[in-house]
């Protein structure tokens, strides 16, 4: 797994997090290299519109900025600018945001830390306890496609603390330059091309992209006897890795009576949760993930050998021997 933000916050890592998104909730994530929010989150900002440092080169959406030292002596506020105003929706707190970022300290001008190098856009959920609250408070209400400027102080930031690790002291000032790619909450759908679904034997699935449940019709045939996994609707992402994670809407339902055991469409969550743990969990699921494309709704059919087998979860609709019928829109990857 490629080392995580330090713009994170740690929080215990989990098999799969249903993480709240856009209703007050917080979720969790997996562990990072960054040290734990304090026990008690200090008060919100005033937020202010700068000073904030030049960006002298990179200065287009997408670009890695080159950005200049800090004017003089930072804020004590939060200061945040909106450098190129994005025609999206605005994001609000708790919602997940994919995000292209680069980070300096104010005083010295040092790059910690950056995601254009690795061109994997970081994906985080801007909520108590997941991020840096420089990030939380800044940039909610900023619309998707935006590029942002901020400059953050210790309070809002690392603390006293500091981060050793990437040379930042308790006293440091950050810089932040975040491009805005997408943002996703509970009513996220993907918005994939639809696919012909002419296998009478599979399930036949709904393609609305309203953020609602989709309409699971399974066919009242005996379920086959191997795993199929089959596009709904067809992204444009690149494909998923079996080392990567996922961020979903998805459900869960038993073929024999069509009863669903689990979802998050409509229950104000989304879903996350690594491949590599899933193969312990519901390996059908992770094997009919592996090698679709991000953007994408994905029916899965899993055989009892892949699912839950003889050892289903207890006082629920799934019982011994179940074929599972999963529908999963891959929103995103990290």
């Amino acid at each position: 797994m490629r080392r995580r933000s330090l713009i994170l916050a740690a929080v215990p890592a989990g098999l799969v997090t249903v993480a709240g998104c856009g209703d007050g909730t917080s979720g969790s994530s997996k562990a990072s290299a960054s040290p734990s929010p304090s026990v008690s989150a200090p008060p919100p900002p005033k937020i202010v519109e700068g000073p904030l440092p030049a960006i002298t080169a990179g200065t287009k959406f997408g670009e890695k900025p080159t950005v200049a030292k800090g004017p003089g002596e930072p804020s004590k506020n939060l200061a945040a600018k909106t450098v190129i105003a994005g025609s999206g929706r605005p994001i609000a707190e708790n919602e997940f945001v994919r995000a292209d970022y680069l980070g300096q300290i104010w005083d010295t001008g040092k790059v910690f830390d950056n995601s254009y190098d690795k061109k994997r856009p970081l994906l985080l959920q801007l909520s108590q306890g997941q991020v840096i609250d420089g990030w939380r408070y800044a940039l909610a209400g900023k619309k998707v496609g935006s590029r942002v400027e901020i400059a953050v102080p210790p309070t809002w930031g690392y603390g006293k603390s500091g981060e050793p690790r990437a040379g930042i002291k308790g006293t440091d000032t950050l810089v932040f330059v975040i491009d805005l790619i997408d943002a996703f909450n509970s009513k996220s759908s993907v918005k994939g091309k639809p696919v012909a679904q002419t296998d009478a034997a599979l399930p036949k699935v709904a393609t609305n992209t309203d953020g609602n449940v989709p309409k699971v019709t399974v066919p009242k045939t005996d379920p086959p006897k191997k795993l199929v996994s089959t596009y709904v609707l067809e992204g444009d992402g690149p494909e998923l890795r079996a080392d990567q994670a996922v961020l979903c809407q998805f459900q869960g339902l038993v073929w024999d009576s069509g009863k669903t055991f689990q979802r998050t469409y409509g229950s104000g969550r989304l879903a996350q949760f690594s491949l590599e743990q899933m193969q312990q969990a519901v390996k059908g699921l992770a094997q009919g993930l592996t090698g679709k494309k991000v953007g994408s709704r994905v029916l899965i059919v899993v055989p009892p050998e892949l699912g839950y087998g003889d050892t289903p979860p207890s006082g629920g609709v799934v019982k011994k021997g179940a074929t599972l019928v999963f529908t999963v829109d891959i929103l995103a990857a990290l």
